[in-house]
């Protein structure tokens, strides 16, 4: 598999700005990582309590940067709902 293009990330992730989408892009992940570090933000006490280890490399490096947005997009509504 190649390296994830601006249009792939925008696919899986929805609205993203420029910079989250360069920051995934350097990674050089492919779309299937992508997807393992969507899964794994979406479910790490799933996983880690199935035995899978801790997401590591590529896939670690994309939980990092999902996180980031989820946190970032949690923030926001946090503000607005006050």
């Amino acid at each position: 598999m190649s390296a994830l293009t601006r249009e792939e990330v925008i696919g899986a992730l929805g609205r993203v700005d420029d910079i989250t989408v360069a920051e995934i892009i350097a990674t050089g992940a492919t779309g299937e990582e992508l997807a393992e570090a969507q899964a794994w933000v979406a479910n790490d006490d799933l996983l880690l309590g199935s035995g899978h280890p801790r997401a590591a490399g590529r896939v670690g490096q994309l939980v990092d940067i999902l996180v980031s947005i989820q946190e970032d997009d949690e923030a926001l509504l946090e503000r607005s709902a006050r």
